[in-house]
């Protein structure tokens, strides 16, 4: 005898945090298939759906609850499964609003539109709360104020605590909040918070290009005023991390056409004029200038290979 319809107060959860999951080896993707679809048996929250990647191959895009939701399926892939996985830098979704009267959700860089079409960006707000020891109450005033954060309330709930309210905007959380909010606190403060509202914002795609062409996978949305230091951090870090080749390498990161961040991997150089002994000064040069016009034809047909373990240091920056 079943009831004619479903008990009221029940909704289906919706994620606000995503990312992209892709295998470290392409062979184990069918196995990652495999291993997404027995955790969604036991977790109704994980949302997920086929996504591809010209950096990394195929993949899965996966929604979540939020970072510590994405934490406990990234452990329990590595650790039950037995697999080797790459996350992409999380993202929240967007609210667009287009000129020619569209609206819709985003999540992902690439599906990014031209910023001539758009009228303008929402982004989702938070209501964080904060309880940390009186002594730390500054460093962690300074931390939200870096993230955009607003002030809602403050008060002691006795001698040694305080509490803290603040507005901010959840895309500022995903990016080392956390930690930094536990090293300032030496662990001691607490932080918990839930989805406000969607507030108006000034959005850009930052994409990051090495020798020329653009990675995908490391393609970002970031509101404008952090899009010049987040691209810094993502240009060292890869510097550190690509090998070196027999030509430059320059890594950059881009606004549409506007490049912001730079940094140069520099070439290896066989000395050429290793054999020549005195003699003419011309004959070295001419030796050099050919050297130099090699790299030249080298870096126009070069690839570069982004490794596994850049992707991994860029997302430890995160």
């Amino acid at each position: 005898n079943p009831c004619s319809e479903p008990l009221a107060g029940f909704k289906e959860v919706q994620p606000v945090v995503f990312s992209s999951i892709y295998p470290v080896d392409s062979e184990d993707y069918e196995e990652l298939h495999t291993s997404i679809d027995r955790l969604k048996l036991n977790d109704a929250s994980l949302v997920y759906e086929k996504d591809s990647s010209a950096a990394l191959g195929f993949g899965f895009r996966c929604g979540f609850l939020g970072l510590l939701h994405l934490e406990v399926v990234q452990e329990r892939l590595e650790r039950e499964f037995g697999l080797s996985i790459v996350f992409t830098s999380p993202s929240v979704q967007y609210h667009l609003f287009l000129k020619n009267g569209e609206d819709h959700f985003i999540d992902n860089p690439l599906e990014f539109p031209d910023p001539m079409q758009i009228e303008y960006v929402e982004e989702p707000y938070i209501k964080a709360t904060l309880i940390t020891p009186a002594e730390f109450v500054g460093g962690i005033i300074k931390l939200c104020l870096e993230k955009r954060g607003v002030q809602e309330s403050m008060r002691y709930l006795d001698e040694k605590r305080v509490e803290m309210v603040y507005d901010m905007p959840l895309a500022e959380v995903i990016f080392d909040f956390y930690d930094r909010l536990k090293s300032i606190s030496r662990g001691y403060a607490s932080f918990d918070y839930e989805i406000a509202d969607f507030r108006r914002t000034d959005l850009v795609r930052l994409d990051i290009m090495v020798n020329g062409q653009v990675v995908d996978a490391l393609s970002q949305l970031v509101f404008r005023e952090n899009a010049v230091p987040r691209a810094r951090v993502v240009c060292k870090k890869l510097r550190e991390e690509i090998p070196r080749q027999q030509f430059k390498i320059p890594i950059q990161g881009a606004i549409g056409s506007t490049i912001i961040a730079r940094e140069t991997i520099s070439a290896l150089r066989k000395d050429v004029t290793a054999k020549c002994y005195g003699g003419d000064i011309s004959r070295k040069r001419k030796l050099l200038e050919k050297q130099k016009e090699g790299k030249k034809r080298m870096k126009m047909v070069g690839n570069v290979e982004v490794p596994q373990s850049a992707f991994l240091s860029v997302l430890k920056s995160d």
